[in-house]
């Protein structure tokens, strides 16, 4: 058992939008709705048109044509039928998904890391992976298929581990990339490889790049990370703070065990990347990231 929880799902898994599965596979009811559809352009930034509030804007999607265009995404069903594509450019108000995520609506939020993970799929699916064919995209977007052998190729996820690393008391493992500036940190994380577990995964990759061992890891959470297609899974993990640290892989520029009392601080002073905040020892990732659905989980628990 997890020796905390995260205080609320975090912010790109909190959607409970109609994916509508049927509907994808049936182009007649997908041409039928395409007229009264709404659709969110973006762009290959990965940026997205914004309200005045932050919130998607939507487009009608029959300013784009009388039916579903080639290379759009069928994201489920609201009040009408909703849709993404991608375009060369997006126009003015427009944001960036990890830094205006967070003003979104638990479905907005969920419905922009969909339409991010397909449409990052695409850019890289487009030849069959057995002899370099083109592919056919069917089934809203969802469905790449060899128009001769019929072999189908389906979105793909990669999955990650994250993991807040403590010592079981007050005291939490935080590190930094080398190419971040000087006081942001974060958790651990790494890609799962081949033939290995989730907890085989955190195991490892805490060793790689901190160069410690940890045991006893629990799963949190997971969150969708659509740069490009990623599934965070978060875990929590004990480690000693008396045990050296070494940078083995060179994945991390800095790491130190901060005492919570210190995060704690840095939580209440919103010292979060890239604030203005010239004191802080401590800069913490937004709330965009399930690191910091991690962080503030373990800080705010209760006391052992």
């Amino acid at each position: 058992m997890a020796s905390f929880e995260l205080v609320e799902p975090p912010l790109l898994s909190r959607a409970e939008i109609d994916r509508a599965d049927q509907v994808r596979k049936d182009p007649e009811r997908l041409a039928a709705g395409w007229a009264q559809a709404r659709v969110l352009p973006v762009d290959h930034r990965g940026r997205y048109p914004v309200t005045d509030r932050g919130a998607l804007r939507w487009a009608r999607a029959a300013e784009y044509g009388a039916e579903p265009v080639a290379g759009a995404v069928f994201l489920g069903v609201a009040d009408c039928d909703l849709w993404a594509v991608r375009v060369d450019e997006v126009h003015e108000p427009v944001a960036d998904p990890r830094t205006g995520a967070h003003l979104l609506s638990a479905d907005e939020a969920g419905l922009l890391a969909t339409a991010l993970g397909v449409l990052n799929w695409h850019r890289t699916a487009q030849f069959s992976p057995v002899d370099g064919r083109p592919l056919d995209l069917v089934q809203g977007g969802w469905l790449r298929r060899d128009g001769g052998s019929g072999a189908e190729e389906y979105p793909r996820t990669d999955p990650a581990v994250i993991m807040l690393v403590h010592d079981g008391a007050d005291r939490v493992l935080l590190g930094r990339q080398a190419v971040w500036p000087d006081r942001w940190f974060s958790t651990l994380a790494g890609f799962v490889e081949p033939g290995e577990s989730l907890e085989q995964c955190v195991r490892r990759e805490v060793f790689e790049e901190a160069g410690i061992r940890v045991h006893s890891p629990q799963y949190l959470g997971s969150q969708p990370w659509p740069f490009p297609r990623s599934l965070m899974l978060g875990f929590e993990a004990l480690g000693d703070p008396a045990e050296p640290l070494t940078f083995r892989d060179g994945e991390l520029g800095d790491a130190k065990w901060f005492h919570r009392d210190e995060v704690l601080e840095a939580l209440a002073r919103e010292d979060d990347w890239g604030a203005d905040n010239p004191g802080s020892r401590l800069m913490l990732p937004g709330s965009v990231s399930i690191a910091r659905s991690l962080i503030t989980g373990w800080a705010r628990a209760p006391r052992r």
